[in-house]
Order: C-alpha cells, then sequence, then structure tokens
C-alpha cells in the first residue's frame, strides 16, 4: 500500500495543541494525587505562575492504520486568581479527520473533595484554511478556585485508514513539571524521529523499547513555560516537539541523497502531469498571439489560468455534494484545462505546460512554506516541500510564479512562499533554490483622506484606502469565503483600527475583490469627534492620524524570540484638512525622519491657504530579525509614536483678541 494512500496531517499540533495524553489508563481512572500535590501553593521553578501542570501523558498508538488514536492525560494547579482562567478548556482537531471522544473532567480542591464535570462540551470553529476546518471542543471546569486541581483525559480517534505523522509536543503555555510520552507505531512503514528545536535542558531523546511492540517512550521534567511575544516566528519552529514521519522507502540517513531522492519523484510527477502537449498546444493558440512578446505571452497565460477554479480554496462539500457535482480528480493539465477546475498544484503544473507550448523556458520548482514552521533539511521530511511553483527564464533572469495560488497579481509569490527553499526539479533530482520577497513599495497601505476641520473640533470628509501587492492580497485571500456584509465590516474595521480615536466610518464603495492585478481600493465617508483638544487660547492637533497600530508596539523591554513579519510593506499615508474660515496656524511641528535601515519613519506637516497638509510614511523591511536587534527596533517605534504625537497649534477664529 502506497504511502500516498497515507495523508499526512498533523491534525492538533498545527494549531500548537500542548495538553497531549495518553496512556494505559481506561476512560473512568484518574491517576492518585499526591498529599503534596493538593497542599502545593507554588513551585520553586516556576515562580509566581498563575498555574502549572503537574503531569501530563501521551500515549499514541498507530500500529492499527485502520483505527489510529492518541489517548492525553492532563492534570494542572491552580496556583492564584488570575489562574482560574484555564478552567475554560480547549481541546483542538481537524473535521473530518480527527474526532475526540470520551471526554472526561474533574475538579479536586485541596481538602481532597471532587467536583465531577457534568456540564456541556460545546464545538467551535477555530481557523479555516488551505481547504482544512480547524474546530475545538470547550468545556468550563467547575467550582474552580485557587488551590484546586483540574484534569481531563480524553481519546483522539483518526480518520479510519488514514495514518497520520505523530508529534509529541513538549512545550505549553504553561511550566509542566512531569511529561511521558509512548508511540506505539505502525509496522508498515520505516519510522524516522527528530527533535528540530532542541529538547529542554536535561531532557534525553527518545528511545526504543524492542520487542513486540516496538514502542518509542520518552520521560520529561520541569519543560519551561512557553512565552508567546507579539510578531514571532511560528510557534512550530519554536516550541520544543518531537516529530515522527513514515516514509515509503527505507530510512536514509544522508540528507542530500534524501533530498536528490525526493527530487527525482516530484520531477517524475510534475513532468508525467504536463506530458500530454496537444491540447495544451491548442490551448496555447486560443490564448496568445503570434506576434506577442515572450512576455506578453507568459501574461496572458498567467491571467487564462488565474480563472480556472481552484477546488483547494472553496468551502468544502460534503460526499454527497461531490457525488451530485460528479467532479473526477484531474489526471493531468490537459483535464484541468478542460473540465475548468483543479487543485493549487495542478493549476501551477497546467500553467508549466501552457508555458512550454507558448515556446517559453520553464521549469517546476517545489518549495517550501513558512506559515506553519521552517524548512529543515536534516529533518528529512518530504511533506515539507509543499507546494509547486515554476520557474520561467525572462530577459535572462529568473522569475517565479505560483498561479495556483489564489489572488497573487503576476510576479509575485504568497508571503508564505517567500524567502523560503526548494528544489528546482530535473531528472537528476534538482538543485536548491531559495525565493525572494517583494520590495516593500510593492506592497502598500496608502491612505487619501480629504477633510475638513469644523468649529467644534472634529474631522470630517472622504477617505481613500488603496491596498496593493500583497497587502491586497492577504485581504482577498482571508475575505474570500465572506458575504458582501462581512467583508464592508472587515474594511470599515480596518480604519478603526488605524485612528486612535472613535471615529464614525461608512464604506461608499464596492471594492473589487476579484481582479487578481487590480489593487483593492476602498472609499468611506470618515468623521472622527473631538480630534482637537483645547490649551487656553488654542486648539491642539496630533499629526498622526492613523497612528493607532503603532501606538503601543513593542513596549515590553526584553525579548525572547526573533521579530517575524510576513512580508515586507509600507504605510503611506496623505491627509488634506480644510481649516474653519478664520481659524490661523500658530505653530508647525518640525519635519521628522528616523532612518534605522531596515524601518523608515517619515512625517511632514505645512500649510498654506488655510489647508493644512500632512504626510505620513512608515516602511518596514523586515522579515526576520535576531533579538538582540530588539532595543532597536523598540527604539525605533517610540520614536514614531513621538512623531505622532506631535501637535499643530491653532487658533480658533477670535481666539487671542482677534
Amino acid at each position: 500500500m502506497s504511502l500516498r494512500r497515507f495523508v499526512v496531517i498533523a491534525a492538533v499540533t498545527l494549531l500548537g495543541l500542548a495538553a497531549y495524553r495518553v496512556g494505559s489508563i481506561s476512560a473512568d481512572e484518574w491517576l492518585p494525587i499526591s498529599p503534596e500535590e493538593l497542599k502545593m501553593t507554588g513551585d520553586a521553578a516556576a515562580p509566581g505562575a498563575p498555574a502549572i501542570i503537574l503531569y501530563r501523558q501521551v500515549d499514541r498508538d498507530d500500529s492499527n492504520f485502520h483505527t489510529p488514536h492518541e489517548y492525553n492525560y492532563v492534570r494542572e494547579k491552580i496556583m492564584t486568581e488570575e489562574g482560574r482562567k484555564y478552567a475554560d478548556a480547549e481541546i483542538r482537531f481537524v473535521k473530518d479527520q480527527t474526532n475526540v471522544v470520551n471526554i472526561r473532567a474533574r475538579t479536586v480542591h485541596p481538602d481532597g473533595s471532587i467536583v465531577n464535570f457534568d456540564g456541556k462540551v460545546y464545538e467551535k470553529e477555530i481557523v479555516k484554511g488551505r481547504g482544512i476546518k480547524y474546530l475545538a471542543k470547550t468545556f468550563t471546569f467547575s467550582d474552580v478556585q485557587p488551590g484546586s486541581i483540574i484534569e481531563y483525559h480524553y481519546m483522539l480517534d483518526f480518520l479510519a485508514g488514514y495514518v497520520y505523522d505523530s508529534h509529541w509536543i513538549l512545550s505549553d503555555e504553561l511550566f509542566t513539571k512531569t511529561a511521558k510520552f509512548t508511540l506505539k507505531p505502525s509496522t508498515d512503514f520505516p519510522l524516522r524521529w527528530a527533535w528540530p528545536n532542541g529538547l529542554p535542558t536535561g531532557v534525553a531523546p527518545p528511545v526504543t523499547e524492542k520487542g513486540v511492540t516496538h514502542m518509542v517512550h520518552m520521560e520529561a521534567t520541569n519543560i519551561p513555560a512557553f512565552q508567546v511575544e507579539d510578531d514571532m516566528p511560528p510557534e512550530e519552529s519554536m516550541t520544543y516537539r518531537v516529530d515522527f514521519n513514515y516514509s515509503e522507502d527505507s530510512i536514509e540517513t544522508d540528507a542530500d541523497k534524501f533530498w536528490k531522492k525526493q527530487g527525482k519523484k516530484f520531477n517524475d510527477y510534475a513532468e508525467g502531469f504536463v506530458g500530454k502537449k496537444k491540447g495544451l498546444d491548442e490551448a496555447v493558440a486560443t490564448t496568445v498571439a503570434a506576434g506577442d512578446t515572450p512576455e506578453v505571452k507568459l501574461q496572458k497565460i498567467y491571467a487564462r489560468v488565474q480563472q480556472i477554479r481552484n477546488t483547494n480554496y472553496e468551502v468544502q462539500k460534503t460526499e454527497q455534494e461531490q457525488k451530485r457535482a460528479g467532479e473526477k480528480a484531474a489526471s493531468n493539465a490537459e483535464d484541468v484545462w478542460k473540465r475548468g477546475y483543479g487543485t493549487n498544484d495542478q493549476i501551477t503544473l497546467l500553467f508549466l505546460g501552457l508555458a512550454r507550448s507558448a515556446g517559453l523556458d520553464a521549469s517546476a520548482a517545489r518549495i517550501s512554506t513558512r506559515e506553519d514552521h521552517f524548512f529543515m533539511k536534516g529533518v528529512m521530511r518530504s511533506s515539507d516541500l509543499r507546494t509547486f511553483l515554476v520557474i520561467v527564464k525572462l530577459n535572462g533572469k529568473d522569475v517565479y510564479f505560483d498561479p495556483g495560488s489564489p489572488y497573487t497579481p503576476y510576479g509575485m509569490l504568497p508571503w508564505e512562499e517567500t524567502e523560503t527553499v526548494g528544489l528546482k526539479l530535473d531528472k537528476d533530482g534538482g538543485s536548491w533554490i531559495k525565493t525572494s520577497t517583494p520590495d516593500s513599495d510593492q506592497s502598500q497601505i496608502a491612505r487619501k483622506a480629504d477633510l475638513k476641520l469644523t468649529q467644534e473640533g472634529s474631522l470630517e470628509g472622504k477617505l481613500r484606502v488603496t491596498y496593493s501587492g500583497l497587502e491586497a492580497v492577504s485581504l482577498r485571500m482571508g475575505e474570500r469565503n465572506q458575504d458582501e456584509t462581512r467583508r464592508k465590516k472587515r474594511l470599515e474595521d480596518e480604519v478603526r483600527y488605524s485612528i486612535p480615536a472613535a471615529v464614525d466610518v461608512e464604506l461608499t464603495n464596492k471594492p473589487d475583490w476579484s481582479n487578481t492585478d487590480a489593487k483593492l481600493v476602498a472609499e468611506f465617508d470618515l468623521k472622527v469627534p473631538g480630534w482637537l483638544s483645547g490649551a487656553g487660547s488654542h486648539a491642539l492637533m496630533p499629526v498622526g492620524i492613523f497612528g493607532a497600530p503603532e501606538k503601543h508596539l513593542y513596549e515590553h523591554a526584553t525579548r525572547v524570540y526573533p521579530l517575524y513579519f510576513h512580508f515586507t510593506s509600507q504605510k503611506v499615508d496623505d491627509v488634506t484638512i480644510e481649516l474653519p474660515l478664520g481659524w490661523k496656524v500658530s505653530n508647525l511641528p518640525k519635519p521628522q525622519l528616523t532612518d534605522a535601515k531596515l524601518l523608515v519613519y517619515k512625517m511632514t506637516a505645512d500649510e498654506k491657504n488655510g489647508t493644512l497638509h500632512l504626510e505620513r510614511q512608515l516602511k518596514s523591511d523586515l522579515i526576520m530579525l535576531d533579538p538582540k536587534y530588539y532595543p532597536t527596533v523598540r527604539k525605533f517605534y517610540e520614536t514614531v509614536r513621538t512623531g505622532d504625537e506631535e501637535q499643530i497649534v491653532l487658533q480658533p477664529m477670535g481666539a487671542g483678541g482677534d
């Protein structure tokens, strides 16, 4: 049975679930609680912690691919009033791939009295993405007080007929005193494991019990609490974890040989998929003109291919709906063209075939993505090269394309495919490449405001916000399955979030949500009540009208993890404010310029004929930055806040003796 038959998805750990536990405990048993645990009021290894995990146990059983399952046991000690928030439990899983069953929970008080959970377990949606719906079972423990112990256990049942790569997530939001992990692996395929982010101090690597069961196990103590920070790398690349991976073939220990072999497989698949050329030649003839330049040909092909319906990004259909639609999986690029639908990889490979049929020098590549973890060559996990790209030689340069990613403009890649590595494929296994990220001026939020200042000190007028590049892609992707009402609210909320005051805002146009290469333009009626403040006979107006997002950035004095951003970008503000008749400008702030190389802030304010003109630019060319440079970034944003808080001094009509 081919491993491709087995869908490899980290069902719970992709979302950072940190409460795995499984064992030889039956569904109605509880482990004994010691008197010391009941009396505990703190732990020297986690001083001041609102709660700690006393014990975790995770036992995973992949031995029967018809019924893979995982039993989880969690015991927590609530130390403080703040720790009572952990009475709200959440068990995450992937719909149609995992099920959570046999949930048992109880509260144990310091005197040993027990309150069994007999309330309702709810199910809520967490995230949708890449065709997968993430859900959570949620419930609240009864009568939880400082000093209480809360514990629960449950079973994760995986979809029959599938084996998933297994993961032990050691890190949790809370300090973990003791944890035990076991895995009974499938015997159908060779297994390798790795701990790509290292292991906690004093924790020994997993060991295998040779014998009938081939059980892999590990024990860990004093696992530090995982600290969540703003703008940090994906948790999967920061947490302590052990990843288990099944292989179709015998285990290869040499990374270069492993990836050469995988590269050949990827190449064989890509070349086989685009192999039929006759239908593609006919498709190109209807798409481009004979006199088109190579780049014009490519632009036309790209635009046409992006019209293919992408099944990866549609709302999931039920099995009955799929049968009624009668849609079959494509076996080659010609199928995708004729049927008008395909997966993201199939659409991208169709583009490859069409580009070649148009006479262009085009190659396939298989690359990693960085939305949930970073690629590590030594881990040797073939699924880490997740998606196909097409590399076309244009004017002597390699240009990267992924038309299978919706709303991505010609010549760009979605952010998760930038600054990543992969293989440019060929029959020998390929060569390593690294994608780049667009310049910050290609992804902008540009705000043009034409406002009037009222006698009462409010701003009123029109606002036009233009999203370009990856800023537009992010919005379109995030709202792709939403209705007009939801999209309208999202755009209005973006404006509310950008202004450090309560505002009245109303979207007045219908933005183009579907045109990949067009900028997304939103127009609003805007009112900012009470924007002025008084100072004797003068009124003060801060220049940073759109400075709210930076108002509280990086206020913490220290940093643990690197700063990490999806893409480089710019915010450009152009604001005109017509003053009331008779008002005068008493003082304008000096121009501001702070250039920290990868971060630039500019602000100017001037006045002419009773109209203020404010310009503000904030540029970030950061993707990843070592925490040692955090003080520089923190100081930069302190300067931004200071600049945004600079005041224009106004003299209303009649003030000061006029």
